[in-house]
Protein backbone atom coordinates (compact mmCIF):
# COMPACT_ATOMS: atom_id res chain seq x y z
CA UNK A 1 0.00 0.00 0.00
CA UNK A 2 1.22 3.28 -0.90
CA UNK A 3 0.21 6.49 0.45
CA UNK A 4 1.71 10.20 -0.48
CA UNK A 5 1.49 12.65 1.60
CA UNK A 6 1.98 16.32 0.33
CA UNK A 7 1.75 19.78 2.54
CA UNK A 8 3.61 22.48 1.58
CA UNK A 9 7.52 22.28 0.25
CA UNK A 10 8.05 19.41 1.46
CA UNK A 11 7.17 15.72 -0.34
CA UNK A 12 7.09 13.01 2.22
CA UNK A 13 6.57 9.52 0.23
CA UNK A 14 5.39 6.57 2.40
CA UNK A 15 5.85 3.17 1.42
CA UNK A 16 4.07 0.20 2.51
CA UNK A 17 2.31 2.17 4.88
CA UNK A 18 0.07 1.04 7.43
CA UNK A 19 -3.61 1.68 7.88
CA UNK A 20 -4.17 4.70 10.21
CA UNK A 21 -3.10 4.00 13.53
CA UNK A 22 -3.03 0.32 13.57
CA UNK A 23 -0.03 -1.43 15.00
CA UNK A 24 0.50 -5.08 13.13
CA UNK A 25 4.22 -5.58 13.70
CA UNK A 26 4.95 -8.08 16.52
CA UNK A 27 9.07 -7.30 17.18
CA UNK A 28 10.42 -6.50 20.73
CA UNK A 29 9.87 -2.69 21.75
CA UNK A 30 11.16 -1.45 24.37
CA UNK A 31 8.88 -0.14 27.46
CA UNK A 32 9.67 2.95 29.85
CA UNK A 33 8.24 3.86 33.06
CA UNK A 34 8.52 5.86 36.01
CA UNK A 35 6.65 6.50 39.50
CA UNK A 36 4.25 9.83 39.60
CA UNK A 37 7.04 11.01 42.51
CA UNK A 38 10.14 9.91 40.30
CA UNK A 39 9.14 12.75 37.49
CA UNK A 40 10.86 16.19 38.35
CA UNK A 41 8.31 19.16 39.05
CA UNK A 42 9.97 22.60 37.51
CA UNK A 43 7.95 25.00 38.83
CA UNK A 44 9.92 27.68 36.90
CA UNK A 45 9.57 25.62 33.64
CA UNK A 46 6.15 26.03 34.23
CA UNK A 47 5.95 29.48 34.28
CA UNK A 48 7.63 29.57 31.56
CA UNK A 49 4.63 28.01 29.87
CA UNK A 50 1.99 30.55 31.36
CA UNK A 51 4.51 33.23 29.31
CA UNK A 52 6.61 34.26 31.80
CA UNK A 53 10.23 34.84 30.79
CA UNK A 54 13.32 32.70 32.17
CA UNK A 55 14.07 36.22 34.09
CA UNK A 56 11.09 36.93 35.36
CA UNK A 57 9.10 35.09 38.12
CA UNK A 58 5.47 35.40 38.60
CA UNK A 59 3.89 36.92 41.59
CA UNK A 60 2.98 35.17 44.69
CA UNK A 61 -0.30 34.80 43.90
CA UNK A 62 0.54 33.27 40.60
CA UNK A 63 3.38 31.02 42.33
CA UNK A 64 1.22 29.67 44.76
CA UNK A 65 -1.65 28.51 41.72
CA UNK A 66 1.38 26.85 39.78
CA UNK A 67 2.76 25.22 43.10
CA UNK A 68 -0.48 23.70 44.14
CA UNK A 69 -1.33 23.03 40.54
CA UNK A 70 1.58 21.12 40.31
CA UNK A 71 1.65 19.28 43.62
CA UNK A 72 -2.29 17.98 42.67
CA UNK A 73 -1.22 17.05 39.59
CA UNK A 74 1.70 15.06 39.94
CA UNK A 75 -0.34 12.57 42.30
CA UNK A 76 -2.29 11.76 39.21
CA UNK A 77 0.58 11.30 36.52
CA UNK A 78 1.07 7.57 34.84
CA UNK A 79 4.03 8.12 33.03
CA UNK A 80 4.66 5.30 30.33
CA UNK A 81 6.83 5.61 27.08
CA UNK A 82 7.32 2.77 24.12
CA UNK A 83 10.17 3.29 21.65
CA UNK A 84 11.28 0.85 19.25
CA UNK A 85 15.51 1.68 17.05
CA UNK A 86 14.87 1.44 13.59
CA UNK A 87 18.16 1.43 10.71
CA UNK A 88 18.28 4.33 8.93
CA UNK A 89 19.38 5.05 5.61
CA UNK A 90 19.67 8.53 3.96
CA UNK A 91 19.46 8.92 0.13
CA UNK A 92 19.19 12.22 -2.52
CA UNK A 93 16.85 14.82 -2.06
CA UNK A 94 16.78 14.63 1.65
CA UNK A 95 15.15 11.09 1.48
CA UNK A 96 15.10 9.29 4.88
CA UNK A 97 14.23 5.11 5.08
CA UNK A 98 13.80 3.10 7.66
CA UNK A 99 10.98 0.86 8.77
CA UNK A 100 9.80 0.37 5.20
CA UNK A 101 9.16 3.68 5.18
CA UNK A 102 10.37 6.47 2.96
CA UNK A 103 10.63 10.22 3.38
CA UNK A 104 11.75 13.51 2.24
CA UNK A 105 12.32 16.53 4.82
CA UNK A 106 15.06 18.94 4.69
CA UNK A 107 14.70 19.56 8.39
CA UNK A 108 14.64 16.05 9.56
CA UNK A 109 17.34 14.89 7.50
CA UNK A 110 19.40 17.79 9.00
CA UNK A 111 18.89 16.83 12.65
CA UNK A 112 19.50 13.00 11.28
CA UNK A 113 22.62 14.03 9.63
CA UNK A 114 25.36 10.82 10.05
CA UNK A 115 22.66 9.04 12.04
CA UNK A 116 22.64 4.93 10.74
CA UNK A 117 19.28 4.45 13.16
CA UNK A 118 17.09 6.39 14.63
CA UNK A 119 14.33 6.15 17.45
CA UNK A 120 11.08 6.09 17.33
CA UNK A 121 9.29 6.73 20.47
CA UNK A 122 5.80 7.84 22.12
CA UNK A 123 4.90 8.95 25.30
CA UNK A 124 2.54 10.07 27.72
CA UNK A 125 2.22 10.79 31.52
CA UNK A 126 -1.20 9.26 31.56
CA UNK A 127 -5.39 10.27 31.04
CA UNK A 128 -6.00 11.17 34.98
CA UNK A 129 -3.70 14.47 33.88
CA UNK A 130 -6.90 15.58 31.10
CA UNK A 131 -9.74 14.33 33.37
CA UNK A 132 -8.24 17.01 35.87
CA UNK A 133 -7.42 19.79 33.55
CA UNK A 134 -11.19 19.51 32.74
CA UNK A 135 -12.54 19.32 36.52
CA UNK A 136 -10.45 22.48 37.26
CA UNK A 137 -12.89 24.48 34.26
CA UNK A 138 -14.98 25.85 36.53
CA UNK A 139 -12.64 27.32 38.26
CA UNK A 140 -11.60 30.45 35.78
CA UNK A 141 -9.53 30.66 32.66
CA UNK A 142 -6.29 31.81 35.08
CA UNK A 143 -6.80 28.41 36.76
CA UNK A 144 -6.89 26.59 33.22
CA UNK A 145 -3.90 27.67 32.08
CA UNK A 146 -2.25 27.05 35.44
CA UNK A 147 -2.92 23.28 34.83
CA UNK A 148 -2.12 23.30 31.16
CA UNK A 149 1.24 24.69 31.69
CA UNK A 150 1.84 22.24 34.60
CA UNK A 151 1.43 19.72 32.48
CA UNK A 152 2.95 21.02 29.43
CA UNK A 153 5.69 20.67 31.72
CA UNK A 154 5.18 17.26 33.19
CA UNK A 155 5.41 15.44 29.95
CA UNK A 156 8.41 17.47 28.55
CA UNK A 157 10.01 16.58 31.96
CA UNK A 158 9.23 12.79 31.60
CA UNK A 159 9.88 13.07 28.05
CA UNK A 160 13.79 14.40 29.19
CA UNK A 161 14.11 11.87 31.48
CA UNK A 162 13.41 9.37 28.74
CA UNK A 163 15.67 11.33 26.28
CA UNK A 164 18.76 10.49 28.93
CA UNK A 165 18.18 6.80 29.61
CA UNK A 166 18.07 6.56 25.82
CA UNK A 167 21.40 8.99 25.73
CA UNK A 168 23.26 7.25 28.17
CA UNK A 169 22.14 3.75 26.61
CA UNK A 170 23.66 4.43 23.56
CA UNK A 171 27.00 6.52 24.81
CA UNK A 172 27.80 3.25 27.34
CA UNK A 173 27.72 1.23 23.13
CA UNK A 174 30.16 4.56 22.16
CA UNK A 175 27.38 6.03 20.00
CA UNK A 176 26.50 9.58 20.07
CA UNK A 177 22.13 10.99 20.08
CA UNK A 178 21.15 13.70 18.26
CA UNK A 179 18.33 16.15 19.84
CA UNK A 180 14.90 14.91 19.44
CA UNK A 181 12.41 15.91 16.58
CA UNK A 182 9.00 15.60 16.86
CA UNK A 183 6.42 16.07 14.02
CA UNK A 184 5.06 19.65 13.65
CA UNK A 185 7.81 21.09 13.53
CA UNK A 186 10.01 22.92 10.81
CA UNK A 187 8.90 20.83 7.51
CA UNK A 188 7.47 17.55 9.16
CA UNK A 189 3.60 17.87 9.14
CA UNK A 190 1.93 16.48 12.45
CA UNK A 191 0.36 13.85 9.48
CA UNK A 192 3.45 11.92 10.23
CA UNK A 193 2.58 11.07 14.13
CA UNK A 194 0.77 7.96 12.04
CA UNK A 195 4.36 6.14 11.24
CA UNK A 196 4.55 6.23 15.30
CA UNK A 197 1.41 4.19 15.91
CA UNK A 198 2.06 1.80 12.51
CA UNK A 199 5.50 0.74 13.95
CA UNK A 200 4.69 1.32 18.08
CA UNK A 201 1.97 -0.45 20.00
CA UNK A 202 0.96 3.07 21.63
CA UNK A 203 -1.93 1.09 22.70
CA UNK A 204 -0.17 -0.73 25.33
CA UNK A 205 0.73 2.43 26.93
CA UNK A 206 -3.00 3.58 26.73
CA UNK A 207 -2.41 6.09 23.86
CA UNK A 208 -4.51 6.54 20.64
CA UNK A 209 -4.56 9.07 17.33
CA UNK A 210 -7.79 10.61 16.63
CA UNK A 211 -8.79 10.87 12.89
CA UNK A 212 -7.72 15.06 13.51
CA UNK A 213 -3.78 13.33 14.43
CA UNK A 214 -4.51 14.85 18.17
CA UNK A 215 -3.33 12.21 20.37
CA UNK A 216 -5.12 11.19 23.50
CA UNK A 217 -4.35 11.93 26.29
CA UNK A 218 -3.82 15.03 25.12
CA UNK A 219 0.11 15.48 27.37
CA UNK A 220 1.68 12.91 25.54
CA UNK A 221 4.83 13.02 22.76
CA UNK A 222 6.11 11.29 19.56
CA UNK A 223 9.92 12.25 18.26
CA UNK A 224 12.48 10.56 16.78
CA UNK A 225 16.14 10.49 17.92
CA UNK A 226 18.67 9.99 15.37
CA UNK A 227 22.03 7.79 16.86
CA UNK A 228 25.10 8.81 15.08
CA UNK A 229 27.49 5.38 15.24
CA UNK A 230 31.33 6.45 16.12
Amino acid sequence: MKNIIAENRVRFQLLFFLPPFRYTCHMPVSFFRMSASGVPCDEAEAARYLGYAKNTSPDSAVSDLIHKACAKMQERLAPQAVFDVFPLAHGADNLLSFAGTELHSVDLSRNLLKCARVVLFAATIGPQVDALIRRTQPGGKAEVAVMQAAGAMFIESFVDALNDKIKADEESAGHKTHPRYSPGYGDVPLSVQQLFFSHLPCSRIGLTLMDTLVMAPEKSVTAFIGIEQH
